[in-house]
């Protein structure tokens, strides 16, 4: 669906829970077609991102460590390092 969002599962350290969030919000914008919110539409959007935030982070503490780490580092990662 969406290439752009990054594997979190298998950080060291481990994904934090604003990279968790970036990515919900990246998934809610994406199925939702919304980029900017509105009046209209944000209490629906921010809910959609709590709710999914919370469902992801707690599938990533439930899930077993992976053997390989991800292949591509989060954005906010990459934006920390160069700076």
């Amino acid at each position: 669906m969406c290439r752009n969002i990054t594997t979190l599962r298998g950080l060291e350290p481990a994904a934090t829970g604003e990279e968790i969030e970036a990515g919900a919000r990246q998934y809610v914008r994406k199925i939702t077609g919304v980029q900017k919110t509105s009046a209209a539409t944000e209490e629906a959007f921010e809910r959609a991102v709590a709710e999914i935030t919370a469902i992801s982070t707690r599938v990533l503490t439930e899930l077993p460590p992976r053997k390989q780490p991800p292949k591509t580092e989060p954005p906010m990662r990459r934006l920390a390092r160069r700076a």
